[in-house]
């Protein structure tokens, strides 16, 4: 037979469980942590949505394009993030213009390094980016 003071140190243990699970389920754990190509297609169509991202949120008058790729680094839960550092400059295409571009000369040559933190899901063609950080170079 039980005793009574029991039934309420078997709830207390249930709930802490409960409460500890529930935790862990918040905290992000890595399954993988990778230094990527810049060549695998999942980085490649990432580069381009942060880019075209980065020129419709500018208030720059011209668009940037990346010239230097300085790390993309890949960590997979239960979707993708793409850590990525790049060196971007100001081009000759204003940013109603879809074209390549010539890069900048003179004193209107701009040069930015951005890190940018990127959820994707590259098979469904989903990105939204998480941080973004981009000083003067």
């Amino acid at each position: 037979m039980a005793r009574p003071w029991k039934a309420p140190q078997l709830l207390l243990a249930i709930l802490v469980a409960l409460v500890a699970f529930s935790y862990q389920q918040k905290r992000k754990t890595f399954i993988s942590v990778l230094k990527i190509s810049p060549l695998d297609s999942s980085a490649q169509s990432t580069l381009k949505y942060v880019t075209e991202e980065y020129n419709k949120k500018s208030d720059d008058l011209y668009n940037f394009r990346i010239v230097r790729i300085l790390d993309i680094e890949s960590r997979v839960t239960d979707h993708m993030e793409l850590h990525i550092t790049v060196e971007m400059r100001r081009t000759t295409c204003f940013k109603t213009e879809e074209s390549t571009c010539d890069i900048q000369e003179g004193e209107l040559y701009k040069q930015i390094r951005c890190y940018f933190s990127v959820y994707t899901m590259p098979w469904f063609d989903i990105f939204k980016i998480l941080r973004k950080n981009c000083t003067s170079a």
